[in-house]
């Protein structure tokens, strides 16, 4: 749990604002290396947001004397140590709650992960959701705080501005340029001197039947940056944006895939896993890194769930998605993703899971 420190006046804070209000010097940024349980409640009483009791809430405190509460499902003794499991698992999703840092957030999935093995001449191609021209507030695109996060982390760990490039490219007569200014990741593109690269204008290369972009062959590592929505495929669709428009429109994938048990007449027969599939052959795993903070549900409004997920397979934090926000029935292409059969790190399904489309 980081807390940010004054220099100057050494007074802490839990949330990170800016600067402190005393002496209007930009706060230091402090981790926690060891954290023990001082105190834990057990909670047998289920609630509207806690439904899946008992369950307990621990106090924490790190080697600073900086106290926090947090929910957990495993039982803990006063003077335990709490310890958060590291895992270089391809198939494991990790999941973090946050209430006010994305930059933290994103850290931690990653770390839990095993970290990233990059340098200075690390190419990297950010992917992020970019369907439409509204506003941040409408949890449409991803948003241009959960960008900016990402873009600040690669550089602190070494990656060079120039080495990155934040792609997407429009599917229908919205020019992706109309996108990208109202959504405000332009904005963010251009404050972190970044390129931003519209897909549509560059070259495809034909790979085992699918033609994808060539961009994506000339970077060490993609990060799928997508915006989870309620009863949707966000992070394995998004990545199918990396394919050429006609080729992306042609073929049977994800939600149509239930529509029949052929395909459309005159369209190809892959169903969603299949096309996941073949680009798992093609590509080098894209690391999803998935924003859960404010999401979009089936009836068009926005709740706040405070997320952030992040996996090399993309169906299986999907799955996970819809197993924490307890959504009655699956998309066909997550039918047959068992969920006992994913490493989940972090924080617990059990933690997490509340029925979302009904408050």
């Amino acid at each position: 749990m980081p807390f940010y420190r004054c220099s100057k006046c050494k007074k802490i804070w839990q949330y990170p604002i800016e600067k402190c209000p005393d002496c209007f010097l930009t706060l230091e940024r402090i981790g926690s290396e060891k954290i023990k349980v001082v105190g834990v409640s057990k909670v047998q009483i289920p609630t509207l947001f806690h439904p899946k009791t008992p369950y307990f809430v621990l106090l924490l405190e790190d080697e600073n004397g900086n106290k926090w509460v947090q929910k957990s499902v495993k039982e803990y003794k006063i003077g335990d140590e709490f310890e958060i499991k590291i895992k270089n698992d391809e198939n494991a999703v990790s999941i973090w709650r946050i209430k006010y840092d994305i930059f933290e957030g994103i850290e931690k999935v990653i770390a839990i992960l095993g970290g990233l093995e990059v340098n200075s001449e690390t190419k990297i191609l950010i992917l992020p959701t970019l369907i439409s021209p509204k506003h941040p507030y409408f949890a449409e695109n991803t948003s241009p705080e959960f960008l900016q996060a990402t873009i600040q982390y690669l550089i602190e760990i070494g990656v060079r501005q120039e080495n990155i490039k934040v792609v997407a490219q429009s599917f229908d007569e919205v020019p992706i340029g109309a996108s990208a200014q109202k959504s405000q990741l332009l904005k963010v593109c251009q404050e972190k001197k970044v390129l931003p690269v519209d897909l549509a204008e560059k070259k495809f290369v034909k790979k085992e039947g699918l033609e994808i972009s060539e961009e994506v062959f000339s970077s060490n590592l993609i990060i799928n940056l997508p915006i989870l929505k309620i009863g949707k495929i966000s992070a394995s669709e998004n990545i199918l944006k990396l394919l050429k428009k006609e080729n992306y429109l042609g073929l049977e994938y994800l939600y149509s895939a239930s529509e029949s048990e052929g395909g459309k007449e005159g369209s190809p027969s892959l169903t969603g896993e299949e096309i996941l599939e073949n680009l798992k052959e093609i590509l080098p795993a894209p690391l999803t890194i998935a924003e859960g903070i404010n999401i979009k549900k089936s009836n068009g409004y926005t709740t706040f769930l405070g997320l952030i997920l992040a996996s090399f397979n993309s169906l299986n934090l999907d799955r996970v998605f819809t197993e924490i926000t307890m959504i009655k029935e699956l998309p066909e292409c997550l039918k047959s993703v068992k969920i006992e059969n994913i490493p989940v790190l972090g924080r617990q399904i059990e933690e997490l899971q509340y029925e979302v489309e009904k408050f």
